[in-house]
């Protein structure tokens, strides 16, 4: 069956899908957005039940793997020390994100200039500023103006209260002399646009109920939507097909039933993270594309990167009340974020100051200890000596790209409706490792600065939260899958805007630089309608 064409395509609705069709939709033009999840019901979230705990190892679980639910695909992550994390439905990941929501340094798009590693982007940061501002205004960030990491910038609202243990933290950082900041958050901490306030509940991850976090299901979305965007949910995009020249014509899909559709449209864009984004194109196979579409270099699906993670935990003389509050924002240090060459290793990473879990998230190996609480007497005293007194720093260290780290087709396992699944082939380098190390032994010293009586290392956290750098920006058709304003160089009419355009990683979460991509994007495709395709 074929629908009725549209001008622009969007596959994904998720953080980066949301910002573009927002941002498309004053131009009028027929938009249509093809999601493979579903619109979230708020009063079902697990926040808002009394086991919400456990829906974070079953139907809420950040790993496909794991949550299983119709509109997942699974993902081959057998080669890989790190599992890849997503989440299906309008709104994507920013769903179970838990709203730490800081922009990438300017020295970020300059790697090879500044240290002679990755490469550099051909957009920097003050080309993006203006729409780092323009989402953090949509998506109602809190913060302080004045962070010396960054040049110059405001945020919309006032900062979430650091907690018992985010000053236990600033104290450690301030008697070391390192450099710390309040956390911006994409989570309101006053009313805002019609959300309410946090309230101080906990568990980002399992859905915001107050509608405090921003979500793009409650930002972007229903103002795309009043402004005539359309977005038909349950609906699996199978492959981007293309005419006789080479130009993408639509998509085939699996709607909610498993009839397959196809969708004709102008202009086909791609959001689905550094994961799903490859896996279509790998799958869009033909005559003209054998090895996948836009991928006549090759180069689709290589150079993934996850931001490896660590996380260091303290255990404190006095209660720190880790259970109130945003689980991730609290607050940050970019101290050993730009490369030093007194340091065995380039370029750096971020902490993030971290509140504790759940009871039973952290007696089933959360941040008090790095395995499974023993069950008796021993669990008693372990628990009550430490559930209450944690507070902690989670590394995100910065992943250079490497071609041997990518994504590919799985040739057995499949979907439900039998589309390939993604498998990730991903290794940690030599400076990832001996950064993470730099990260555990520096944090320790923070927290028994800040009056830590233990502290305890859980090495390298086997959860990947980002999915960046596989569909590589770049002015070089030859080493890159899509030029300066995400048009592919292979297919004039294929534009990506999510995370897998990234040419590095940076050291800090990619949500809020994703946004500025898709907007910029979207930006530069209204400013060349008339020869958008030249």
């Amino acid at each position: 069956m074929k629908d009725k064409p549209v001008d622009v395509l969007i596959i994904g609705a998720g953080a980066s899908g949301a910002a573009l069709a927002w941002s498309l939709s004053e131009t009028k033009m027929n938009i249509l957005c093809l999601e493979q999840g579903d619109w979230m019901n708020v009063d079902t979230y697990p926040s808002t039940l009394i086991d919400h705990e456990l829906h974070r190892f079953g139907d809420f679980s950040a790993n496909p793997n794991i949550r299983k639910r119709s509109e997942d695909y699974p993902i081959n992550s057998k080669e890989s020390p790190l599992t890849p994390l997503n989440f299906n439905a309008v709104g994507g990941g920013t769903i179970i994100y838990i709203g730490h929501f800081p922009r990438l340094h300017p020295s970020d798009f300059r790697t090879k200039t500044l240290d002679g590693v990755g490469d550099d982007w051909p957009i920097d940061y003050n080309t993006l500023e203006p729409f780092f501002a323009m989402n953090d205004r949509m998506m109602g960030v809190s913060g302080i103006t004045g962070n010396p990491a960054y040049p110059p910038y405001s945020v919309p609202l006032p900062p979430i209260p650091l907690g018992k243990g985010g000053h236990a933290l600033a104290k450690g950082f301030n008697e070391l002399g390192w450099h710390w900041w309040p956390s911006e958050a994409a989570i309101a901490s006053k009313p805002y646009n019609g959300r309410n306030p946090c309230v101080n509940a906990g568990p980002c991850d399992l859905g915001c109920a107050t509608g405090a976090k921003a979500s793009t299901d409650i930002t972007y979305w229903p103002l795309a939507i009043q402004r005539g965007v359309q977005l038909k949910t349950r609906c699996r995009v199978r492959e981007i097909t293309v005419d006789n020249t080479g130009m993408a014509d639509g998509v085939l899909y699996y709607d909610k039933e498993s009839q397959l559709q196809k969708q004709k449209a102008q202009i086909v864009v791609l959001a689905c993270n550094g994961i799903g984004t490859p896996r279509i194109l790998l799958n869009s196979q033909s005559k003209l594309f054998p090895e996948g579409l836009a991928n006549n270099n090759g180069l689709v699906g290589k150079n993934l990167m996850l931001h490896p993670d660590s996380v260091v935990a303290g255990i404190f003389d006095k209660p720190m009340e880790g259970f109130k509050g945003p689980m991730g924002s609290c607050i940050t240090s970019h101290e050993f974020y730009e490369t030093d060459p007194n340091r065995d290793f380039v370029r750096g990473y971020t902490y993030e100051g971290v509140r504790n879990v759940g009871p039973m998230t952290a007696a089933l190996g959360g941040t008090v200890v790095d395995s499974p609480v023993p069950w008796g007497q021993e669990h008693w005293a372990t628990m009550d000596g430490a559930y209450e007194y944690v507070a902690g720093l989670s590394v995100i260290a910065e992943d250079l790209p490497e071609e041997h780290n990518r994504v590919t087709l799985d040739p057995i396992l499949t979907d439900d409706d039998g589309i390939p699944a993604p498998k990730i082939t991903y290794q940690l380098s030599e400076n990832s490792n001996k950064m993470l190390a730099h990260a555990e032994e520096k944090g320790q010293e923070v927290l028994r600065a800040g009056g830590a009586i233990f502290t305890d290392v859980q090495s390298t956290v086997p959860a990947a939260w980002h999915l960046l750098g596989t569909t590589r920006m770049g002015t070089d058709p030859e080493r890159s899958v899509v030029n300066s304003w995400g048009r592919s160089h292979d297919v004039k009419n294929l534009f990506i805007v999510d995370g897998s355009v990234f040419v590095t990683a940076g050291g800090v979460n990619p949500t809020s630089t994703i946004q500025a991509i898709a907007l910029y994007i979207g930006d530069h495709i209204k400013k060349n309608r008339v020869n958008l395709f030249e």
